[in-house]
């Protein structure tokens, strides 16, 4: 067996030691901060100085350190012989031939069936966008804020007119976010600078927001959906506790993502809103405008993209395969025109999850193979009403509550 330890020169690695073998437990030794291992398709790569340049982050792959990274790396990746260029210069050796595939008593058969499902799913074209669905949504969100602006210049300021203004803007702006969402995963265009351009646009230009700091969150809480301390969007211990472990855990005590251009997109809305909306309602005004339809818009997004994650699973790194990680931590809500338009098809958040880069107007179409799959293996496929999950948001935190408050009252 080929030993481990790290090694500091990426030369030396790819070339001196890429015919070494491991077992998983030496791959499993190299995951702190400072030395990081992992295994894609039985190879073993050396990634400790790598995480840092990574597009997608440092932490997605730290997340991953001394495991098997394979299934995350297909399912973020639309074009893998592009990326692999990257992993030959970290290409360290691979796992010993008495190594199983899978690290941590995975089931093997599970896995592979998925990676049957998802080449199927493939194979039939439901990896390819349709470019008329998202000019469509495009137009539509373009038509909402001319009509907001329309409103209010033809008709004037008065409550009523104000308040429709806002809702419309309210309207534009989560179906903009929804549509940046699109361009995040790389799911509209084959090469990944058109996704990432027209990302920077959408929640840029359109929202004023950062598509560094989205993508930075948003990766990490797909790469380990619910998992605790390493999902970005479970760690609130500042602020309240969610699921059933940390409540329990925290009763006893309680990166710099925005680039200049990110910085540039973002004022380029601000710009654009105020010198619309100025005019009309003066500087106080305009401010007061933005900051209520922000408001809208925060409980619209709040509430679509919880309902399908917080009453679920919610615990430590459990170590399992993508397809049982992202059912446990993952619901759908089922289809309708209306859900599918007012969640930006985040409704079908078990397939977004299983396949991220999939565009989103064909999750409906794998959503019956992938129940049968978790049928065959006794994994349970959630589907709610809107309303049941809606519910179930306010179930999960009045639990998360009432454990914390018997955890704190009996510590």
């Amino acid at each position: 067996m080929g030993g481990g330890g790290q090694l500091t020169e990426q030369g030396e690695t790819g070339s001196k030691r890429a015919g070494c073998v491991y077992t998983w437990e030496e791959v499993q030794s190299h995951s702190s901060r400072t030395d990081q291992w992992l295994v894609i398709d039985r190879k073993v790569y050396n990634t400790t100085q790598w995480a840092k340049r990574h597009p997608g982050g440092f932490h997605v792959i730290s997340h991953y350190a001394g495991q098997d990274a394979t299934e995350a790396f297909t399912a973020f990746h639309p074009d893998l012989k592009f990326v692999q260029k990257f992993l030959k210069p970290l290409l360290i050796g691979e796992l010993a031939a008495t190594e199983p595939s899978q690290d941590r008593n995975k089931n093997a058969a599970l896995v592979q069936d998925f990676h049957t499902l998802r080449v199927k799913a493939e194979s039939k074209g439901l990896f390819q966008a349709r470019p008329l669905f998202f000019c469509l949504h495009l137009g539509h969100i373009v038509l909402l804020e001319a009509l907001a602006w329309l409103i209010i210049w033809v008709w004037g300021t008065n409550w009523i007119l104000t308040f429709l203004c806002a809702l419309l803007m309210t309207i534009a702006q989560s179906q903009a976010g929804w549509l940046q969402h699109d361009f995040g995963h790389l799911s509209v265009f084959k090469q990944s600078r058109w996704n990432h351009l027209l990302q920077k646009f959408a929640i840029g230009h359109l929202k004023g927001a950062s598509a560094n700091w989205w993508n930075h969150r948003h990766f990490q809480h797909h790469a380990k959906t619910n998992i605790f301390r390493k999902d970005p969007d479970v760690n609130m211990l500042n602020i309240f506790v969610i699921g059933a472990t940390q409540p329990v855990e925290a009763s006893s005590t309680m990166m710099s993502c925005l680039t200049f251009s990110d910085l540039g997109w973002s004022m380029s809305y601000y710009l654009r809103f105020f010198c619309c909306y100025i005019p009309m309602y003066g500087l106080f005004g305009s401010m007061a405008l933005i900051i209520f339809v922000r408001f809208l818009e925060s409980h619209w997004f709040v509430w679509v993209t919880q309902m399908n994650h917080l009453p679920m699973d919610i615990d430590h790194e459990k170590h399992k395969d993508w397809l049982t990680m992202q059912l446990q931590a993952t619901c759908n809500i089922e289809q309708s025109f209306f859900n599918d338009w007012f969640s930006g098809h985040l409704n079908f958040q078990i397939e977004h999850h299983l396949f991220p880069t999939m565009p989103r107007h064909n999750y409906h179409l794998v959503a019956p193979q992938v129940r049968a799959l978790c049928a065959k293996y006794g994994i349970t496929y959630q589907v709610k009403t809107m309303w049941q999950g809606l519910a179930d948001v306010f179930r999960s935190l009045k639990t998360s509550g009432e454990l914390w408050r018997d955890a704190y009252l009996h510590k």
